[in-house]
């Protein structure tokens, strides 16, 4: 009926399960309303099965109601209008809310208790749970806050800075955050540390198109010059890559911009080069170490090993015809 139906919302309470765990709950109430009729003589087995049938329907009717919450938020982000108004922090609030009151409420179930009993003796001992419990509720907290934003998940290359923690997450826990470097040794964190400081996290890079390579060769200023005609000629049968290269027409092209040119087209010939992602050859500020030709591109592969070696042979190469332009690196000698 939902996908047949022209409305949002309808299909919104399937994919939340509010339909799934309220159809749910039926069953619980018909088994608690029939359990007297099967248990006409032993009480204390009845009130023990009456007990779970309770318990049962409270929680899918958390569900339900955790399930609602997350679709009044659906809808709200779906109107164009809201896109930039983000409610989330209030729903995880109510949620927060929402599983603390039910969670009362079973336990109440469970003791034989009234809820308002309870909740007045929480009132009486909080400074004292708070004090005692102090790490673990912040554990809690942080914990629902890493969850929720999707801040963090097992297998996450995440760096911490300040401390040794360089690797990928193993586990999260309501306490800690186990990581193993890539030294294979283990550190642990503080969930409420990594939502009070800030951290790095390269699971975007991972799955995004490719993995950053932002390097720099300097040029020693005394060899930059213009190119004559025969430098020109000879670039262009020693260099296949600039067979087809013509300067603009009234312009004098310098050695230093045909090795960026060349430094260009040699990147986008290179399968394991993202070019739908930047790539920027660029001079940068001149200093005492000659000028820094930066060059920025995006390797596909993004495994470690392989990207140290990837980029480790480009730079060789460029390094290795950089006489070809009539160009020194810089390097100081006394």
């Amino acid at each position: 009926m939902s996908e047949k139906s022209r409305f949002f919302w309808d299909s919104l309470l399937i994919k939340r399960k509010v339909v799934h765990n309220l159809v749910h709950a039926i069953p619980g109430i018909i088994v608690y309303a029939l359990l007297p009729m099967a248990f006409i003589r032993g009480k204390e087995l009845l009130l023990i099965s009456q007990k779970i049938c309770a318990v049962y329907i409270v929680i899918v009717l958390l569900l339900a109601i955790n399930g609602f919450i997350l679709v009044i938020m659906d809808i709200y982000n779906h109107r164009e209008v809201n896109k930039n108004h983000s409610i989330k922090g209030f729903v995880q609030v109510v949620q927060v809310l929402a599983f603390f009151i039910g969670g009362i409420v079973i336990i109440a179930i469970l003791v034989g208790k009234s809820p308002a009993t309870l909740f007045a003796g929480l009132g009486a001992s909080a400074a004292i749970l708070m004090l005692v419990f102090k790490d673990t509720i912040l554990g809690f907290v942080a914990g629902i806050q890493l969850s929720a934003n999707d801040m963090l998940r097992p297998g996450d290359w995440i760096t911490v800075p300040g401390s040794n923690a360089n690797g990928t997450v193993l586990e999260i826990t309501l306490n800690t955050v186990k990581i193993q470097n890539f030294d294979n040794t283990i550190s642990t964190i503080p969930p409420y540390t990594l939502v009070n400081n800030s951290f790095q996290n390269w699971r975007g890079m991972i799955e995004s198109g490719g993995r950053r390579v932002m390097k720099s060769i300097y040029l020693d200023l005394n060899t930059i010059k213009f190119c004559t005609p025969d430098m020109l000629d000879n670039m262009r049968k020693e260099i296949p890559l600039l067979a087809d290269y013509k300067p603009d027409e009234g312009v004098t092209p310098t050695n230093s911009q045909m090795f960026r040119i060349y430094v260009e087209r040699y990147l986008t010939s290179l399968p394991v080069v993202n070019t739908d992602l930047d790539l920027i050859i660029s001079q940068l500020q001149s200093t005492e170490y000659g000028v820094p030709v930066q060059i920025y591109f995006f390797s596909r592969n993004k495994v470690w090993k392989e990207y140290e070696r990837i980029q480790s042979d480009i730079f060789d190469h460029f390094f290795a015809m950089i006489p070809k332009f009539e160009l020194k690196v810089y390097q100081y000698s006394d």
